[in-house]
């Protein structure tokens, strides 16, 4: 019956009003039926909880981060082609972040989803070019979710190119990295194969205990000394961004010492 409604205001209202629309009819159930984010995910209709289960993780990881001015980006807005289509968990992410900036970049045009605290940006999510021109935009980021192309390429590249714009105590979070095993993503059918995405982030967990590596001659990289932890999910990838300079209790210059 509500999706019924919801088509057939779309149809008929002009953009802006039934934006406004839909948004007074979430500010009122999430008050009257709870505002978490899972119940936020259901009226918003996003496949983040349709289809993937990455409510759970996202409210465990980002809980701390609602009430804060968060600059929130997402690589994808959804519906691929088509203007009008996506855009749900866009509009979750405002409602769940009230006081945030919410940016997000597809390779298609996206503009109708645009309103107030939501800003969109057409291009790539592996040009370099493009995602320094958003950098400079945007600012700093605090969180940032990969469920662009799924493409082991590009998921690495966005990687490599943006998590040094993420903040200290940030969270980069990577969506669906199943296509590592998917060859026409560029996964591999093996397991444990190196070239995929899931290679490239499972070789990272390494570099949290680079202090006592026995290698005199190792120089720590950006990842290793920026690195907090890393989460792995069904399908997703949690890398918590801050500084990992411990120095080893046992270690010192790549030598173990006595003990």
């Amino acid at each position: 019956m509500l999706q019924h409604l919801k088509k057939l205001l779309k149809k008929h209202l002009p953009p802006e009003k039934f934006q406004a629309w839909r948004q007074l009819y979430v500010k009122i159930a999430a008050r009257y039926q709870g505002g978490g984010l899972k119940r936020l995910a259901q009226l918003h209709g996003t496949d983040k909880i349709f289809g993937h289960d990455y409510i759970e993780v996202y409210e465990n990881h980002f809980q701390k981060f609602r009430k804060l001015p968060v600059n929130f980006l997402e690589i994808g807005v959804g519906g691929y082609d088509d203007p009008e289509a996506g855009g749900q968990s866009l509009r979750m992410w405002k409602d769940y972040f009230r006081n945030g900036m919410i940016h997000a970049i597809d390779i298609y045009d996206k503009s109708p989803h645009q309103e107030s605290r939501i800003k969109i940006f057409q291009g790539s999510q592996a040009d370099t070019g493009f995602l320094e021109k958003l950098h400079q935009d945007c600012g700093d980021f605090d969180l940032i979710i990969d469920d662009g192309s799924h493409l082991n390429e590009h998921i690495t590249a966005s990687f490599e190119i943006l998590f040094p714009k993420l903040r200290n105590g940030g969270i980069y979070a990577i969506e669906d990295i199943q296509t590592a095993y998917w060859p026409s993503y560029g996964g591999q059918y093996q397991p444990g194969k190196d070239g995929t995405a899931m290679s490239y982030f499972r070789a990272l967990v390494d570099g949290l205990n680079h202090a006592e590596f026995l290698l005199p001659d190792y120089k720590p990289t950006y990842n290793d000394l920026n690195i907090r932890s890393l989460h792995f999910y069904h399908n997703m990838v949690v890398i918590h961004k801050g500084a990992n300079t411990l120095p080893s209790n046992l270690v010192r210059n790549g030598i173990l010492q006595p003990h």
